[in-house]
């Protein structure tokens, strides 16, 4: 099942506080980027972050999911409805996140 445009717009709103946030759509589900680095995504209408340790320790309740068949786990976001949360989880979680990989010119 696809993600909603619905879905992926309240997201979006309820991370308005911070800059430089992205998407891409691939598969009918959403990427999301902070100041360039994936976070994480919006799949099936639900919001998973890469379970880095920044993550797992603002989450106590660390519920891994996948986000789709042959995927790694990653952990699902509760508290969607707390733009408090969502920004501090995303700040605390940038300095722990790969750089993008630089596409090689051929």
């Amino acid at each position: 099942m696809a993600s909603s445009k619905e879905y992926l717009e309240f997201i979006l709103g309820q991370l308005s506080e911070l800059d430089e946030i992205t998407y891409r759509v691939m598969m009918g589900e959403f990427i999301i980027y902070y100041r360039g680095k994936i976070v994480g995504g919006i799949y099936d209408d639900r919001l998973l972050v890469k379970p880095v340790k920044s993550a797992i320790s603002h989450m106590p309740a660390d519920q891994y999911e996948l986000p789709y068949e042959g995927a790694k786990e990653m952990l699902l976001v509760d508290e969607v409805d707390n733009k408090e949360f969502l920004r501090d989880l995303f700040s605390a979680m940038y300095d722990e996140l790969p750089a993008p990989k630089t596409k090689k010119k051929n």
